[in-house]
């Protein structure tokens, strides 16, 4: 019978997910998928993601890619979305080159993690944002920021587990705004920080945020980072809680909806080879 590569694109709350990947006995966003998919397909589905995001974790565009056997259906994105409703959204479906790859092929992927800086925590924000219960100082925080633009070896800001050997990785936009990334007509006191790279290791992201918090609140000094990209691993700062962190973005065009300062910084840095 013949196969059908497809590039799929889903959307989900992360809260009550044991994560992306699939586990024994635990409730997974792949697992919800495959078992989905085998059921339309009445074969069995196995489906590669971009990458792996842990439990608590949202994304409003992750990218995943499977082998469909004989015709796809043309509503197969709407009839998985009603079975998976409401946590989980098929975004989208596409028929693809039989080489294509979401893991393998990605070029670059944007995170947004959101603060809630607030003196208490909202109710109904609290599922996508980090409540922060210190003082923080903004510029301290915008500024230690830009520490991470660039090509850097980022295992000092790998978490142990993992098996990644290569921990090169470049950060083409590290940008502070105010907003959350889920927020209320009435919201406030919540900030946003985007990074776009061409790939993050393991709690990378959750790492870099929870150590700039440590900054900003002046716990530790700038130069902290500096340190802990210069000497690598083990990560020694703080590790930010999941359910501030959304992957929004994975891109198969080098170029595309980048931004024009991080197409700048591309210019400057020679484009990397495809990274997890």
């Amino acid at each position: 019978m013949k196969k059908t590569t497809l590039k799929c694109v889903v959307r989900y709350d992360g809260t009550n997910f044991s994560g992306w990947q699939r586990q024994p006995g635990e409730r997974t966003v792949q697992g919800e998928l495959e078992r989905a998919f085998s059921r339309l397909a009445n074969a069995d589905i196995t489906i590669q993601g971009s990458g792996r995001t842990d439990a608590g974790v949202h994304a409003l565009a992750q990218v995943f890619s499977c082998r469909w056997p004989g015709v796809v259906p043309i509503r197969l994105a709407h009839a998985t979305s009603r079975m998976l409703s409401p946590e989980i959204h098929v975004l989208s479906v596409e028929e693809v080159d039989s080489e294509f790859n979401a893991r393998f092929g990605a070029y670059w992927k944007r995170y947004v993690y959101t603060f809630d800086f607030n003196r208490f925590p909202d109710p109904l924000s609290a599922r996508y944002a980090w409540h922060v219960p210190y003082r923080i100082d903004l510029g301290v925080l915008e500024s230690s920021l830009q520490l991470f633009l660039g090509t850097h070896d980022f295992s000092g800001f790998q978490s142990a587990g993992s098996q990644m050997k290569n921990t090169v990785r470049t950060i083409y936009v590290a940008q502070l705004s105010e907003g959350g990334l889920c927020r209320t007509i009435d919201s406030s006191g919540l900030y946003r920080i985007e990074f776009t790279g061409n790939g993050f290791l393991y709690k990378m992201v959750r790492n870099m945020c929870g150590t700039l918090i440590e900054v900003a609140r002046g716990r530790f000094m700038p130069s902290f980072i500096e340190d802990a990209l210069a000497l690598g691993g083990p990560f020694r700062g703080y590790c930010a809680p999941p359910q501030g962190l959304a992957l929004t973005e994975v891109h198969y065009n080098a170029y595309e909806n980048l931004k024009p300062e991080a197409i700048a910084l591309i210019h400057n840095i020679p484009f990397p080879a495809k990274n997890e």
